[in-house]
């Protein structure tokens, strides 16, 4: 920018300082003159002096001495200016003024005409005074003379047009530079105006700021108030701190002492765990020694039982019960075994007087002695559990695995359902085979758990009546809807039996068959007869199905146990009670016996090893065949009564225990799998 402003700042310069604009050769024309005037111009302007020239002739004066507009000529500066001072063309108002004030304060100074050479130059002027003129005649000096102010004049046009041509190119420049001022003054004027709206916002920020230095003041007082509050709660924690460091302490030197103990203790631990698991390794080895030695009891348990029989007949003699005569003296007896009165009794003697022969001869009746040996003869005082001890262990094979089946056989009011099921009233003592054996399962099978079985007990109770099996554990609408059950097999190839539209239970406490046994009683079917007011006239079957699994060594035991109140055994003529209703007892009476005997044939087939056995003659053997094979174990109790009057259905029942008792029906085999 200073480059392209030193011309003017020159000329402002050489105003201000009154000193003319000197150029070398260059001349300034008058004002009013034409600057655009080349060479062929001024031949023109002098074309017509020339021709006024001729036109006068030979003689004639040429004027010479007309009055021209004097040249400027430019003196040289001595103080190390340059010699072309460059003016711009048009640079505003300010540069046109001073342009004006140089051509009017230059000072015209003569120009001094060039002569060629050889020529004759004009005489010079004296004292500042103008040459005198050529004669007339001397026209070829005149002639000379206008070719050489020709010749300057074309020089000096020349020199005008090279001043012209540099100030059109400073007057370009001029332009350039003012253009890049109005530029750079509109980029001013901008930034200005950004500056001032810049200015503005800052003013605005500066109010905000102001307000906002209010407002952290305000601030700034609550915040002081607060770190005074702060220090005092300051002042509190670092004394809480030094309190709790204090406590830290204690606590570190209480946790340097528990870690001790934890070593300690962890040590010990790690010895009671090589003892836990040389413990386990022992345990392990000892409930396999604790398996092998329960195999070998059951095994044990069941040559004992096979010892005792597979079919096994116990005698059971009631008490006299209230009101009933006292039976003679000697009528019945019961030996001591061979190991003397410490032996349980296993005979029972019965003593009979024949009062035909008596009346044909006259004489005094004879006693004829019937003596009887069983596996176990139970007196008239032998309590509930002495009965049920006997039996325990037989009950317990069920739990091995081997069918079991326990009949109650005799007359009616021999006691069987007693035997079987217990008195009324719910005293403990007078309980039955079913709710002892019941107790004892469960219990037995708590303790095998812990030898890894589990055990699962379904029960079922139904009557045999007429041929026809009721389900005794019927509810509601189906209770008397005997007919629709009956005995199908469990499935295609299936040895297992069922009995359709019967409920089987599960069962799992005492209480739950206690209260089966209760409805049970209430359905079973009952009937005066000529020996007894109420007289159960059908068979009663409680069925157990006992599962039993083993899942870590992968056995498992499927056993029924059986218990099974057999309906009365008596004969047809002294249980007849005469009237029109007595035709159904007697038709009752004709199925039970029938039934009975069916089960001796039975019994009697699977001793003499029989290829057929007459299982289904009789819904009762039909029902209990799987308990009565070769695979089961099998007793029965004889119940007789201690009144004489009943010698007669007495002596039948012993006589047919007795045929029971001689069968052998061969080793029983475990239902394992």
């Amino acid at each position: 920018m200073e480059s392209q402003r030193s011309p003017l700042l020159e000329v402002k310069r050489n105003i201000e300082l009154k000193t003319p604009l000197v150029k070398g050769p260059s001349r300034l024309p008058l004002p009013g003159s034409r600057l655009k005037r080349g060479p062929d111009q001024m031949e023109d302007v002098l074309e017509p002096a020339k021709k006024r020239t001729r036109g006068v002739g030979a003689t004639t004066k040429i004027d010479t001495s007309r009055s021209r507009a004097p040249p400027i000529t430019t003196v040289p500066q001595t103080q190390g200016h340059t010699a072309v001072q460059k003016v711009p063309k048009k640079t505003g108002p300010r540069c046109s003024t001073a342009i004006t004030a140089v051509l009017k304060n230059q000072k015209s100074v003569p120009s001094v005409p060039a002569q060629k050479p050889g020529s004759t130059a004009a005489p010079p002027m004296v004292g500042g005074k103008k040459p005198s003129k050529r004669p007339p005649w001397d026209l070829k000096g005149q002639l000379c003379d206008l070719n050489a102010e020709l010749k300057r004049c074309r020089e000096k046009t020349q020199t005008l047009d090279q001043e012209n041509q540099q100030l059109r190119e400073q007057l370009k420049e001029s332009q350039q530079q003012a253009k890049a001022l109005g530029t750079e003054r509109s980029t001013l004027e901008g930034e200005l105006t950004r500056v001032r709206a810049q200015a503005e916002q800052g003013q605005e920020q500066l109010g905000n700021l102001s307000a906002r230095v209010l407002e952290l003041e305000e601030r700034l007082g609550t915040q002081e108030g607060l770190v005074q509050v702060l220090q005092k709660e300051q002042l509190e924690l670092q004394e809480e701190r030094r309190g709790l460091t204090t406590r830290l302490e204690e606590q570190e030197r209480r946790l340097q002492a528990s870690e001790a103990a934890l070593s300690s203790s962890q040590a010990k631990v790690a010895s009671l765990q090589q003892e836990a698991a040389a413990q386990a390794a022992l345990l392990a080895e000892r409930g396999d020694r604790l398996h092998g030695l329960e195999m070998e009891r059951r095994r044990l348990h069941n040559q004992l039982q096979e010892l005792k029989g597979n079919i096994r007949v116990f005698c059971r003699v009631r008490p006299v019960l209230a009101g009933e005569p006292t039976p003679s003296p000697g009528f019945l007896l019961f030996p001591s075994g061979p190991g003397g009165p410490t032996d349980p009794p296993t005979r029972l003697s019965l003593f009979r007087s024949d009062d035909r022969r008596a009346t044909l001869s006259g004489a005094p009746a004879s006693t004829t002695r019937h003596d009887f040996s069983f596996d176990r003869v139970f007196p008239p005082g032998s309590r509930q559990d002495e009965v049920f001890e006997e039996i325990a262990m037989l009950v317990q094979s069920a739990l091995d695995g081997y069918p079991v089946c326990i009949f109650a056989y005799g007359q009616t009011g021999s006691g069987k359902t007693f035997t079987m099921e217990g008195g009324p009233g719910g005293d403990p003592q007078l309980e039955g085979l079913i709710p002892r054996a019941l107790r004892h399962l469960f219990s037995v099978a708590q303790d095998l758990n812990g030898q890894g079985w589990t055990y699962s007990f379904v029960a079922s109770y139904v009557e045999i009546y007429n041929e026809t099996v009721r389900d005794l554990l019927a509810t509601g609408t189906r209770k008397g809807q005997g007919g629709e059950c009956e005995i199908r097999r469990a499935g295609p190839g299936s040895e297992e039996l069922t009995v359709t539209n019967a409920r089987y239970v599960p069962v799992s406490c005492e209480k739950e068959v206690e209260t089966l046994l209760h409805l049970a009683r209430q359905n079973r079917a009952v009937a005066r007869t000529a020996q007894n007011e109420r007289s159960s006239r059908s068979h009663s079957v409680f069925q157990l199905q006992i599962s039993g699994e083993h899942a870590a060594r992968g056995l498992q035991c499927v056993a029924p146990l059986n218990l099974v109140d057999l309906a009365g055994s008596e004969r047809l003529d002294p249980g007849l009670a005469l009237g029109p209703g007595e035709r159904d007892r007697l038709r009752e009476t004709q199925a039970i016996n029938s039934s009975l005997s069916t089960l001796g044939l039975v019994i009697m087939a699977l001793s003499n090893k029989e290829s057929h056995v007459p299982y289904r003659n009789s819904k009762l053997t039909y029902l209990l065949q799987n308990s009565l094979g070769g695979s089961a174990k099998m007793l029965m109790f004889v119940n007789i009564s201690p009144l004489e009057e009943n010698v007669s259905e007495s002596l039948n029942s012993l006589r047919f225990a007795s045929k029971v008792n001689q069968c052998v029906i061969g080793t029983a085999q475990a239902n394992k799998k």
